[in-house]
């Protein structure tokens, strides 16, 4: 009995242990029959259907499923089994096309729920709203204040932790759903932000938001290869749709900030980090200049 697939897709993008070593058992002559609900399921991909096939052949293991019993080495038999295999992997892209189709259709009304950046917040009726806690904006507005004055995302997240101010992130699951989790500041959850066209007001949506590049995707990682599309390639832009904390033009400039930001250390040519009491009033002035109060930290 073999049931590691379960809830894996048989299109071949995913390893599956069971098909596998469901193959490795035909081909060391294991096997007397391959029994299944469905024949035509084993395996959506083609290459890896007549695999089995060849495989099933040269042992001589017939398939069963409950509209017969294939012999693989028969011509009579082969023929409709991989008929049926062919009208399988075909059922699966038509399948895709319709749930694309009606995906677009709903992403070109707004009313597809994408991932949403630090700072807003889905209600239950799916209208995208700001974060009702104030200190979860107040932090949001501060980064975005800061990378206009530091100009760099480092400068940003060596300044928010230098002073101990945390980003809230709401859970997304378990016990804790929904409440607003106080977290230190990390580089990737600064950029996301400043890049998410959704704290601009824009609606975007993109296959993905990333597609999958099959040439850069490492073995036992299915979340890697992915690459990042352009603007040119979003297939929906609708722009003042959600609410904003900066303006459009704010937006393509922070944009173009980061994209001229050379890397992730001085080294390739980031500021070098401020030292010394004058260096940390030059960064405190232009904050308390535009808030007018104490920095928002830490809860409690």
């Amino acid at each position: 009995m073999i049931e590691e697939d379960l809830g894996h897709s048989a299109s071949g993008v995913v390893d599956r242990a069971g098909f596998q070593r469901l193959v490795s058992e035909v081909g060391l002559d294991h096997v007397g029959l391959v029994l299944g609900l469905e024949m035509s399921c084993l395996a959506r991909s083609g290459r890896e259907w007549r695999q089995l096939l060849e495989l099933c052949a040269l042992s001589g293991a017939p398939l069963a499923d409950p509209d017969g019993v294939y012999d693989p080495a028969e011509h009579n038999d082969r023929m409709p089994v991989g008929l049926k295999g062919t009208i399988s992997e075909a059922e699966l892209h038509l399948i895709k096309q319709r749930m694309w189709n009606g995906r677009i259709g709903k992403a070109r009304r707004g009313e597809l729920a994408v991932p949403l950046p630090v700072g807003y917040l889905r209600r239950p009726d799916g209208q995208v709203v700001r974060d009702p806690d104030q200190q979860v904006q107040a932090v949001v507005r501060l980064a975005f204040d800061l990378f206009d004055e530091l100009a760099t995302i480092n400068a940003v997240l060596r300044f928010l932790v230098d002073h101990g101010i945390q980003i809230g992130i709401r859970v997304r699951e378990g016990p804790e759903c929904g409440i607003p989790a106080w977290r230190r500041p990390s580089r990737i959850v600064i950029q996301s932000m400043l890049r998410h066209p959704a704290c601009a007001g824009v609606y975007v949506y993109v296959y993905g938001p990333s597609r999958t590049d099959p040439r850069r995707r490492l073995a036992g990682r299915p979340f890697t290869g992915r690459a990042r599309e352009q603007p040119q390639d979003w297939l929906v832009y609708l722009p003042d749709v959600l609410p904003a904390y900066i303006s459009a033009e704010r937006h393509e400039r922070n944009l173009a900030r980061i994209e001229a930001e050379p890397g992730p250390f001085p080294e390739h040519g980031c500021p070098a980090r401020r030292s010394g009491p004058a260096g940390r009033v030059d960064l405190l002035r232009p904050v308390r200049h535009l808030y007018g109060r104490a920095l928002p930290a830490r809860p409690g």
